[in-house]
Order: structure tokens, then sequence, then C-alpha cells
């Protein structure tokens, strides 16, 4: 039998005196006296008992050693001079004293190892293995039990901690991971099941969550690293068998006309979200592998992720000035569809909610008239592919539903709630108690809003409760106009308020990030005279609720020094055609590329956008630059509000009206005529414009541990690319990674490697293929402010695996692929 330690923690070295008043007998100190060593002070002492240990029910704190095998024994001896721990070898006899008499205890020793995973399983970026000696010393439980060493997504987004002890799972105790292992191998993508557990701090009560397996392939599938003592590396396999519904692929599309809402090929599955609401049941960071988006170093200054979980959002007040557009855009409500109504016990259950919400006699005809189409929002974006600068990874908002028919419901909401594509989305109607998931189906490439479509087939008999908002048409509010401000509380109660707006076109104007992220530019907002503060978002509507605004969040950072910064939001009105004008695309039927909406193919809407940055300036401010005087009649003829014109800020690196204040542009389509002012001349351009979907950032690549992007528009929007290329910018790093370890952090782009350039993303993935494991490779970066850099780092293929992961939008899946790993 192997010799085990018996460290501190689980027997102490104490004096004679104290352990007098333990109640050890005078006759028994004189015994143990005579036979120590001279200088001897004290004597052992059980301070604590691993539950269900060889000791446990033997020995209990307090017990006094006197022998050990025969032999007197007062203190540690062995190691380090004999004063760190006691060495004992199988079997072993120990004589206590309890206070009353001597007892002789016969206990077995324990493997050291056999107590001490040689192994952990991975899931979602959780790490979950069963329950060392030393932590189960530490915290009191037996070894052995299911211990989440790191939440990762998946239980993180449950509410799961960190050393958390699982003891149910679906329904099914569990007492071994290999029970953990064996019930999530028979679920199903999208799934949502119960999860019982227990933590060290408050043990004797039990905590329940719902848990929702990824439906995307954010992370690898779920596999066992094992420790290998001949290598020194742990080895890794996939854990589920290949029949497991977690590794199933997602269901077939079904073809639609979007014009008719009809079915034209038969399809006998459901959608995975369907299948989600048919299963059982129903932070800095939260994954095993941090990422950063530090450009230097490791701290917790203003690149260190927001790890409250929470979206913050402040009052800022001087962030608008006066604009000068104004809304030219009007739509026609779609005749809003109910559906069936599925059995008689749905209705009695929806019949008592509506009674219960009837009781509110006190609400206003816009509060009860806008609460069926509000939705409450949670969003969390997944750690390992946190995009385009998102600065957390748990948003709430409100959002109202704008479309709802038979086969596709859609919400509108702000881009702080709903800041990237990549991210799950979980809907709550104020309308019925129900929550089912959605999918980002638009993001606004300028505009301040994203819509999320969910399936209205999954509300059940809540759908004929559930409709849509009436949008008002044109005109715009006006300044003095009356509206009334209706949101959700985050206990889903309608709360509403009269307010007056006191500027309908409060322009936007808010700075760059130290991380760039998305920032509403070349907008006009609604400023109202009161409202609920910076944390409360809804619709503006009229006295009869039809909406005429979206209550949205905005996300800003104010710098307080050259090292100080903190994120701040606000809330402002985004009138309701700019909104109008996309919803209208999506229903008749657009020309751009198709993406899956619940099973259905759909033509969603380009954008074709001025990438430019413009602000508003005051004509008396204009004239001192030289502005003519007939141009200034003519625009305060044309706006004698506002009076203002709009200056160029700046232009996107790598638009078509990058070189607008330099040359003209060549190209033949899309073109705008502008006339402009510049150094007391006017000059006449004509610009190309260019073309954006609503997708977002599709593709994404993890490279030794850094996550490299396309450069989105808030890079783009500093006015800077490099000449090199432009398509490989790195995003963010990962803790412990190759390039952590290195020095290849975020906010650069990576323009050679090993000599070759890397100008998109293919050409970045045909180059890094060719580097085997643990070779050496030479990068060249170059900075966000230009400047190179050339660094060497080492690939690592057996820990940081090249993958890729691209958003299908033939199947609305979001696939992962392997690129090159260890075989």
């Amino acid at each position: 039998m192997e010799a085990v330690t018996i460290p501190r923690g689980y027997i102490s070295h104490k004096g004679f005196d104290e352990i007098r008043r333990l109640g050890l007998r005078s006759e028994t100190e004189q015994l143990v006296r005579h036979a120590s060593p001279p200088g001897e002070t004290g004597m052992l002492v059980v301070d604590s008992v691993v539950p269900d240990g060889p000791a446990h029910k033997h020995l209990e704190p307090g017990d006094v050693l006197i022998r050990l095998n025969g032999e007197s024994w007062v203190g540690f001896r062995g190691v380090d001079g004999g004063a760190s721990c006691l060495w004992l070898r199988a079997p072993f006899e120990l004589v206590v004293d309890d206070e009353e008499e001597n007892s002789e205890v016969v206990a077995e020793v324990q493997d050291l190892h056999s107590v001490t995973p040689d192994y952990f399983f991975e899931v979602s970026g959780a790490v979950i293995h069963p329950l060392s000696y030393q932590q189960a010393r530490n915290f009191r439980f037996q070894c052995g039990l299911v211990y989440v060493a790191e939440p990762g997504y998946m239980l993180f987004r449950a509410g799961v901690p960190r050393h958390a002890i699982i003891k149910k799972f679906a329904g099914e105790d569990i007492s071994r991971l290999e029970d953990f292992i064996s019930v999530l191998s028979k679920l199903s993508r999208g799934a949502r099941v119960p999860l019982e557990y227990i933590s060290h701090t408050d043990r004797h009560r039990r905590k329940s969550v719902l848990v929702t397996v990824d439906r995307h392939e954010w992370y690898a599938p779920p596999q066992i690293y094992t420790r290998n003592d001949s290598s020194g590396l742990w080895n890794v396999k996939p854990v589920l068998p290949l029949d497991s519904p977690l590794l199933s692929p997602g269901v077939n599309p079904i073809e639609q006309d979007p014009a008719s809402n009809s079915i034209s090929t038969c399809a006998a599955e459901v959608t995975s979200m369907e299948q989600a609401h048919q299963c059982v049941g129903q932070e800095p960071m939260d994954g095993a592998t941090s990422m950063e988006t530090s450009c230097e170093q490791i701290d917790n200054g203003p690149h260190a992720l927001d790890d409250s979980g929470t979206k913050k959002r402040r009052v800022e007040g001087d962030l608008s000035a006066d604009g000068v557009l104004s809304p030219d855009c009007t739509l026609h409500e779609p005749r809003e569809e109910r559906l069936e109504d599925p059995g008689a016990e749905s209705e009695t259950v929806l019949r008592d909610y509506q009674g219960g919400a009837a009781v509110a006699t006190n609400a206003s005809v816009a509060e009860r008239v806008i609460e069926p189409t509000l939705v409450m929002l949670e969003v969390h974006v997944p750690s390992s592919c946190m995009l385009d600068g998102v600065h957390s990874q748990h948003f709430f908002g409100t959002g109202v539903i704008i479309y709802h028919s038979q086969t596709m419901g859609l919400v509108a909401v702000d881009k702080n709630t709903v800041a990237v594509s990549v991210s799950d989305v979980m809907l709550s109607f104020a309308a019925y108690p129900i929550e089912i998931p959605g999918e980002v189906v638009f993001l606004h490439p300028v505009h301040n809003f994203a819509l999320v479509a969910y399936d209205p087939s999954a509300l059940g008999a809540g759908a004929s409760v559930v409709r849509a908002a009436e949008l008002l048409p044109e005109p715009a509010l006006r300044r003095g106009d009356s509206v009334c401000l209706v949101g959700l509380s985050r206990s889903l109660q309608a709360t509403s308020r009269k307010s007056v707006v006191t500027n309908p076109s409060a322009a936007l104007n808010i700075g760059s990030a130290d991380c760039p992220r998305y920032r509403a530019t070349n907008m006009e907002v609604i400023e109202l005279d009161t409202d609920f503060g910076s944390t409360f978002s809804g619709v503006l509507t009229d006295e009869l609720g039809r909406v005429q605004a979206i209550w949205g969040s905005f996300s800003t950072q104010l710098k307080y020094s050259c090292s100080s910064s903190e994120d701040h939001q606000f809330v402002r009105g985004i009138p309701i055609y700019t909104i109008s004008q996309i919803l209208r695309k999506i229903i008749s039927g657009a020309n751009g590329p198709t993406l899956l909406i619940n099973g259905v193919k759909r033509p969603m809407p380009l954008v074709r956008i001025l990438e430019v940055e413009l602000y508003p300036t005051l004509l008396s401010k204009a004239r001192s630059f030289g502005l003519s005087d007939s141009w200034i009649q003519a625009l305060v003829k044309r706006d004698p509000i506002r009076r203002q014109v709009l200056r160029v800020k700046g232009c996107l690196a790598g638009s078509k009206a990058e070189n607008l204040l330099e040359q003209d542009q060549s190209d033949d389509d899309g073109k705008l005529t502008l006339t402009i002012f510049r150094q007391g001349r006017e000059i006449d351009l004509l610009v190309g414009t260019d073309v954006r979907d609503g997708n977002g950032t599709t593709r994404v690549i993890n490279w030794c541990g850094c996550i490299v992007q396309d450069p989105h528009s808030a890079v783009r929007a500093l006015g800077f690319l490099p000449e090199e290329g432009h398509g490989v910018y790195v995003a963010r790093w990962c803790h412990g990674s190759p390039v952590h370890r290195y020095g290849l952090y975020a906010l650069q782009w990576i323009v050679e490697v090993n000599g070759k350039p890397t100008p998109d993303l293919d050409a970045f993935v045909t180059v890094t293929k060719e580097i085997e494991h643990g070779e050496f490779v030479r990068v060249r970066t170059i900075h966000l402010n230009g400047k190179p850099r050339v660094l060497t780092l080492k690939q690592d293929l057996h820990y940081w695996p090249s993958w890729e992961l691209r958003f299908d939008p033939e199947t609305a899946m979001w696939r992962r692929r392997t690129i090159k790993a260890l075989v």
C-alpha cells in the first residue's frame, strides 16, 4: 500500500496546556511526557474528519493521539524535519484519548492518488470533475462528488456558481461524474432541463435552476481530459456516443413565400426552437478560458470585461446636440393574425391571467393597449466568441413586437441590449407568462436597433393575447407633443407616465471607446422632459397606444483622465419610421440574401449607406468658416428651427466614401451627388455608397488563443486600415494561451505570418494551416495607432487547436469547424 500524508488540516499539533483543556487525563499526560523526547511540548489532535473517509465514524474532532502502531507519538515526523505532516502506511492503529478512556482505532490508509482526480470533463466552457480530497477536506464534503471547478457558459447562464456540487440533473440523481455525462448525452440541442446543486457556503439547502443546452456550436463537443503521467500531458478525447442527440445537426429548412406566408414544401420535422420547448422541465469571465481585449497587459483597467453580469445604465445629459435630418417614411401596419387555441386547459390559464391583468384599473389607455406587445429580453453572449467589441456578456432590455403572424414574430429592441448576433436571446412576454428563445435576424449597421424573431407556435394559448403593436406613420413628433412612455419592470409589470417632447431631433455625438465597439452615429433621437431613469426602456406612444418611437438604451464611455474611463448608459427615443422601413422590406420580400427564420427561408433587406460620420454645426459657426450668405439663407429657409449644417467628422476606412474629401468616386451604381464646402470653395462630388446587410460579423477564427475577425464598423470608423490588408483583426485573447504567453494582444491586425501576407481571413487560414505543433511562428502586427511590431510565438495545437466559427444562413446555426489540431 502506498504511503499517504495527513496534512495539518486533518491532525494538528497542540500544546499540553491546550490539550489539558480538551480533557486529557493527568495519568495519560504523565505517560506521554515520560515517553516523549526531550523538548517536546505537545501532542497531536484530530481537527477534522473527511466525510465517508476511512476515519469517518472512527475518529472525531478533539481526539488526542497517544500511540501509533504501538509507539508513543507526540509530534509530526518525516517530511521537513518533522514539522509539516505525518506519514502512514496501511494498516495502522491509533490509540486516542476521548476524555473518558483511551480507545484503540484500526483504520485503513487511503491512497492519496485515488482521491485526487486525474481527469476532468469539459462542456460549453465548464470544467467539472470529481471532488478531490483537498477540496473535500476544505468544504467538509465526501470525495468524488460532481464538482464545478469552472461554470463556463452554459452553467453560468443558468446561475450555477463556481465550487457548486451538482446533485440532480434533468430529474436524475447525480452522485458521480459518469452520471452527469450519461444524462447530458441524452439531451438535444436547445433543451431546457432543471439542475439542483448545493454549495459549501449554503450546504443545507438545494438550489434549483434551469440549464439551457447550447443550441449553437459555441464550444467544442463535450470531451474528457485525462492526465498522462508518462508524457506529462492531459490527453483529450470525445466522451459522447456518436448517436447522442447533442451531436445531431440542425433541421432541414422549409421553403416559403414570405408574401403569402404559405408553406410550399412539406416537412415533418419541427425546428430546433420548437424542440427547445418540448423537452423536460424546461464574471469577470464565465468560461474555463478567460478572454480579454487589452492590448498591453493583464489588468482590471478599461479593457477588462464587466463581471457584474448586468448591463450598467447611467444618464449622461451632455451627449446630444440638435440635428437636421427629418423623417420621411410611413408604414401601414400588417393585419394581425391570431393563432388557434390548443386546448381548454390553456384557455382557463389564459382567462385567469387576463383577469389578473385587468385588475390594474388605474392603468392608462396607452398602457393597456401596448402591454400585450411588450417583451423583456435577456441576452447572453458566449465568452468564446465575444465579437465586435461587445463589452459585457449579459444584457437586459425591453422590446416591442412589431410583427406577429402564424409563422413569424418580430421584436424591435435597441442594440445596447442585443449588441451582436453571436448571442442567446430569451423572450419573456408581458401578455402571457411564458419564456421562449429568440434569434437575432437583423442588426442595423448604423441605427441603434435590432430585430429578434420568435416562433409564434411556441406561445400556445398565449398567441391569442400577444399581438403586434400599431406603428404610427408620419408626421413625426414635434416639440411640445404629449407622449406616453410605456415599458416593463424587471418583474414584467407594465409602467407608464405621460411626458412632453422637448427635442424631437437631437443629434447624437458619442465618442469612441477604448476598445472599439458599436456606437450610434448619424442618428436623431427624441428627448423628453421626464422619464423613468437610465435603466428603463420601452416605447413612446400617443394617447391611443400607437407606437411613435422606441425608448432605447445607448452606450458610451466617459473618460476622466488618460488612464481612467467608465461605461455609461442613457436612454433616448428612436423614431419608429427607420424600423418601419426595414420591417416593410422583410414582410414584402427584400432583395438581399435569404435567412432561415423558424424553418422558413426569407430574403432579408440590404441597407445602402454613406459610410461617413456627420455632426451638426450651427450656421453662425459655418458663416465664420466662410460659408456664403446665399447658402446660409437657403438653409435657414429649409429649416428655420434648427439652423444647422452637417459637417464631416470622418469616413469609415475601407468604404467608398473614404476619400470623399480628396477625390471623386468612380463607381456607377449607388452614387450620391453632394455639394460640399471645403477651404472656402464649393465643390460638387459624386460619392459612392456602400451596401451592408443586417447579419453583423458572421465569421470568427481562433488561432493560438486569439480571436480574429473582419474589422467591424467601429474599428473602421477610426479611419485607419493597414495597407497590407484589413481582414485579420485581433478582437480578443485568452488567458494562458500562446498569444498571451508571447504578448500578442488585441486591438491590432496580423498582416504577416512567417513572412507571408495575410490580407484576409482566407489567406490567414491558408498560411497558419502549414504551421506544425510546437513550431515557432514569426508574426508581424500593426496596432490601431498604426505602430508596427514583430514578435514570435510557439504554436500549441494540443491545448489550443485552430478552429473557425461561422454563421450558416441556410440553417440559421453557428457552425464550428476545426482547422488544425493534433490527431
